[in-house]
């Protein structure tokens, strides 16, 4: 207690699940924050819980000292339950079949059936997809509807979809360069530096936009030539038991849905590799931290998978990093 008293407080954009007007707050707990929220939101206080707008992980204490400033969540009373960007596709549904009460119907209680959801999560989407397809259409001209929303500098999907890849690497990002105000002044340089040496990496590469750019090579991408990815499965499966696939190139609806699906890290983000990125730094006493190590982790295909967000599980991967390589070896000197 008596160290929280110097502990800098968090910002933090808080909502309730069905209003979307957000409030600012700040804390130094989460004990704190829930409280603060629940006098804001006049919500009672038991039974509530707070967790991650993005996609719905539940905040516990431990959780909360990695979380950066500004970070969205969502308050949640006794019963209710937020499963991130998914919960807004009903949404899109009444938008997209205004006429269609029935399908919309169907397709909310495809969703809302938690006993087999990655099932019917999959009937729903290539439902989508074969609504209006236009796969093989490139520019803006051949497909304006799949555009819709879309600023006029992006003349072709896949410039589009490489920056959505870019977008999601450079959050990732951020995360790290906000995670230096947890540390001391002095520590804070040699973080600041390695973060300086990622993202200038980042830059030369374009942000591995390549990943989602169905034009780039084969090796550098994980979609098809057409624009088809796979979910790659659970953080601990080898693959996807459900057979999930989607095409974001084919139409303005699974572009849409596309953005639900996760690049998740097997080796935890916010919970195990920025943490102890600062943890090298702090205990580093003269040795070199192996940033390109950390840089795998963060960004490269060396630990991210693309995940239905059905398949993505929110519990904790309990799965560390390498302390072999977290500091660079140094050189055997040469015999004389």
């Amino acid at each position: 207690m008596f160290f929280n008293m110097f502990k800098r407080p968090k910002l933090f954009k808080v909502r309730t699940l069905n209003k979307p007007q957000k409030y600012g707050l700040a804390s130094r707990n989460l004990a704190g924050l829930l409280q603060k929220a629940c006098k804001q939101l006049k919500l009672p206080s038991p039974g509530c819980r707070i967790c991650l707008y993005e996609d719905g992980t539940e905040l516990t204490e431990s959780y909360f000292a990695s979380i950066p400033d500004n970070t969205e969540v969502v308050l949640l009373t006794a019963g209710e339950a937020w499963q991130g960007y998914v919960s807004d596709i009903d949404q899109l549904l009444k938008s997209f079949y205004k006429q269609q009460d029935d399908l919309v119907e169907a397709a909310q209680k495809l969703l809302s059936d938690e006993q087999q959801g990655p099932k019917r999560q999959k009937i729903l989407v290539d439902l989508i997809q074969n609504l209006n397809e236009n796969i093989l259409a490139e520019t803006r001209d051949e497909d304006r509807q799949w555009f819709e929303g879309i600023g006029t500098r992006f003349k072709n999907k896949s410039a589009y979809m490489a920056y959505n890849c870019e977008s999601r690497i450079r959050g990732y990002m951020r995360e790290v360069e906000s995670h230096a105000s947890t540390l001391s002044p002095k520590e804070q340089v040699e973080y600041k530096q390695i973060a300086e040496l990622m993202w200038n990496h980042l830059k030369s590469v374009k942000f591995n936009g390549c990943y989602f750019n169905r034009k780039e090579e084969e090796n550098r991408r994980i979609c098809t030539s057409e624009g088809w990815f796979s979910c790659q499965g659970a953080f601990d499966a080898d693959d996807c038991g459900a057979r999930h696939s989607i095409n974001p190139y084919s139409n303005y609806e699974s572009r849409v849905v596309f953005s639900t699906w996760n690049l998740d890290h097997k080796i935890e983000k916010k919970r195990t590799i920025v943490p102890t990125l600062a943890k090298a730094v702090k205990e580093q006493n003269g040795r070199e931290v192996n940033w390109e190590y950390f840089y795998q982790l963060l960004f490269t295909l060396e630990n991210l998978k693309l995940v239905h967000i059905t398949c993505h599980k929110k519990t904790s991967h309990n799965l560390a990093c390498d302390d072999a390589r977290i500091y660079k070896k140094r050189a055997k000197k040469k015999a004389t």
